[in-house]
């Protein structure tokens, strides 16, 4: 029997590991991996600052300690040059020399890389992206050379809000710029919005709404001209790039593997080539993409499941998102793209509640504004549908 392989050594593909070695034990594992495969949890980089971790104290475990943990083969700094589906077998490139791999399932943990605008400027290339360990400790070194601690971060979006609010609280001067009109677009309502922008304007973060970043520039002493579309400029020590990630489907194109937004998959996590599945921020399971670390977790479980023979669909119960900024405690349940609905808002001392309503009546989301409104989570949580209906 060929192993069970699994490509990418982030949170799913780690996370699917740990759970099918709960239910079975033996079955030969693999992981591929471009890097060192060390575990981490990724959404602790968006605020590891306010909390005083260093990059080294981030890490779980390196390789060695993982592959001992999960009984299970690591292979890092390994490339996956191609799948052969028919013949279930990769082309691996490690070393500058390529070799096969069998498998018997694959699975596809493979990610997302954020997406790079196009800037012009002598500056653009030093632009930071934190997508993983190794990003973040090139962003930290930037930061701690330099004195001014003025960071331009591109994207009002989840992960840049975060790191807003991170460096902010850390005694550095932030600047946020996105081209819509207000912050975390995808997620809020626009009256809830602005309260949150204000409660981060007070908190001391500028934003820069409505425009885009033209070109970025070296000037003296290091420094970063940021000139944008509406004839602003703003100086800056380090500019880093937040502005959202594209799933990473490339090598699962080339196999033959469908991909829209993400790779493909039904409710089973498996694409449209037997015995290959996808998990995490690469997976778009029936039509649904969730890049967070509870649907993951979800994913995991179920697939675990799967590959030891008790074929089990994913089931995605409500699952609120806690967004990392303290200066405006914000819990958001966003509602399905595809429903419409009527915002109900009551306004609290410390900020606010808001209901997503569907024309039946049903609650379908919500936005927790403040730390009153937090503790309506469970309650609210429980009212809501599952996303996608468990289904063979």
């Amino acid at each position: 029997m060929h192993p069970i392989v699994i490509i990418g050594s982030g949170m799913a593909g780690y996370a699917v590991a740990r759970e099918f070695r709960k239910l079975n034990p033996d079955h030969e594992l693999v992981m591929i991996c471009a890097d060192d495969a060390t575990n981490y949890a990724k959404p602790t980089l968006s605020n590891a600052l306010v909390g005083n971790k260093a990059p080294e104290h981030i890490a779980l475990g390196d390789a060695a300690k993982m592959a001992t943990q999960l009984n299970m083969r690591i292979e890092t700094h390994t490339w996956v040059k191609a799948i052969d589906a028919a013949a279930h077998e990769l082309t691996l490139i490690k070393d500058q020399s390529a070799q096969k791999q069998a498998y018997s399932k694959l699975i596809l943990a493979v990610g997302a890389n954020p997406i790079r605008l196009a800037i012009a400027g002598d500056g653009s290339d030093d632009i930071h992206v934190v997508n993983n360990l190794t990003d973040y400790k090139a962003f930290r070194a930037s930061l701690e050379n330099r004195q001014d601690k003025r960071v331009v971060i591109l994207g009002a979006g989840l992960i840049g809000c975060e790191f807003a609010n991170d460096l902010q609280h850390t005694e550095h001067q932030v600047t946020v710029i996105d081209l819509a009109p207000y912050p975390l677009v995808r997620l809020l309502p626009e009256h809830v919005a602005q309260v949150f922008q204000e409660k981060l304007e007070q908190a001391g973060i500028n934003f820069v709404l409505g425009t885009t970043v033209e070109k970025i520039s070296k000037v003296a002493n290091g420094d970063y001209l940021v000139t944008l579309a509406n004839g602003q400029t703003v100086i800056a020590d380090v500019v880093l790039s937040a502005i959202g990630l594209q799933p990473n489907a490339a090598v699962a194109k080339e196999a033959g593997i469908q991909a829209a937004r993400g790779i493909l998959t039904n409710t089973q996590l498996e694409t449209n080539l037997t015995d290959i599945f996808a998990v995490g921020d690469c997976a778009e399971v029936n039509g649904t993409l969730l890049p967070y670390v509870m649907p993951i977790m979800q994913q995991a479980r179920a697939l675990a499941k799967t590959l030891n023979g008790e074929t089990t669909p994913v089931h995605y119960p409500a699952m609120p998102v806690a967004v990392k900024t303290p200066a405006a405690p914000l819990t958001v349940l966003p509602a399905p793209l595809d429903v419409e609905v009527n915002w109900e808002t009551e306004e609290l001392e410390d900020g606010m509640l808001a209901k997503a309503i569907d024309a039946d009546g049903t609650l379908r989301g919500f936005v927790l504004l403040g730390a009153t409104a937090a503790k309506q989570r469970l309650a609210l949580t429980k009212q809501v549908p599952d996303l996608i209906p468990v289904a063979i």
